[in-house]
């Protein structure tokens, strides 16, 4: 599937203020899952200086300095990529990694210890408790649990368990703060089932970016996705043989070619789309205005 994207962010203010430098996560990589046609990036006021690297993850990252004060900023970005979809993990996993407990082998834990430690403090092992929850074996009788159906079961428990609340507010909620309230948004379900694969032992990252939704095309009949027309979170998972999989616990997705991913990081703080300073009197920022499409052109 072929993708037009176009995210803009506004931001607005009452007075000109100094505009800082910005860092940017607007751009995703080239890979065998997703070829980027053309990335165009507008931004007004015109910068300074923009300087392009690799963050510690490989992600594309832009540095915006300006010269200049302004009462608005505008960053549009706009992708046109194509998207492949991933061979399903069943043929590919190893046979070693079908069942639980899941074996890293000493060369992948050198790699992704970062990835398989807890990173919240779970005094009450409460989010131990609920991830274990699922490898019960059904009446009590002994046996193992697969591995992807599990991870498939507990995608799907966030998503009928748990109440999709927007937020526009930055941040992500703790683990244990989803689990306690029952609710979150899609970063905060990706964060909560990130912790619960790495309680089981399984190494997750987390991915930012954008799903598809296929529902606002005109004249389409599919069901809607949630996170349509926004950023959009979800995991990845590695399973041996199948490398890093993603899953989508807001919609209980397991196949890939809806999410456009743009970066992959340990941690949610790690993958904001736009962060920056302004040098400005209080009261003086007025508030943002993100608006994203994503459209299908063949």
């Amino acid at each position: 599937m072929r993708f037009l994207l176009r995210h803009s962010t506004t931001y607005s203010y009452a007075n000109p203020v100094k505009l800082g430098r910005h860092r940017l996560m607007l751009r995703p990589r080239d890979s065998h899952e997703m070829k980027l046609h053309e990335a165009t990036l507008a931004i007004s006021p015109h910068p300074s200086n923009i300087v392009w690297q690799y963050d510690v993850f490989g992600n594309s990252i832009a540095f915006v300095d300006f010269d200049c004060q302004a009462t608005e900023l505008v960053i549009d970005s706009t992708l046109d990529v194509e998207r492949f979809a991933f061979v399903q993990p069943e043929a590919l996993l190893t046979d070693h990694a079908r069942n639980l407990p899941l074996a890293y082998s000493a060369d992948e834990i050198r790699d992704l210890a970062g990835l398989q430690e807890r990173h919240v403090p779970d005094p009450g092992h409460a989010i131990d408790l609920w991830a274990k929850g699922f490898l019960a074996v059904p009446d009590g009788g002994a046996g193992v649990k697969e591995t992807l159906p599990l991870i498939r079961e507990i995608a799907s428990a966030i998503k009928s368990n748990f109440a999709y609340s927007p937020r526009d507010i930055y941040g992500t909620l703790s683990p244990l703060e989803t689990l306690q309230t029952g609710s979150g948004t899609c970063r905060d379900f990706a964060y909560f089932m990130m912790e619960a694969m790495r309680s089981l032992g399984i190494a997750a990252r987390f991915v930012s970016g954008y799903i598809y939704d296929a529902a606002q095309d005109p004249g389409s009949n599919a069901a809607g996705v949630i996170g349509g027309g926004a950023t959009h979170a979800w995991v990845q998972i590695y399973l041996p043989g199948a490398g890093w999989t993603h899953v989508d616990p807001t919609n209980a997705l397991t196949t890939d070619i809806e999410l456009i991913p743009v970066a992959i990081v340990r941690d949610p703080h790690q993958a904001s789309p736009i962060s920056g300073t302004i040098e400005a009197a209080p009261g003086d920022a007025l508030g943002m205005n993100v608006n994203i499409s994503i459209t299908n052109h063949i």
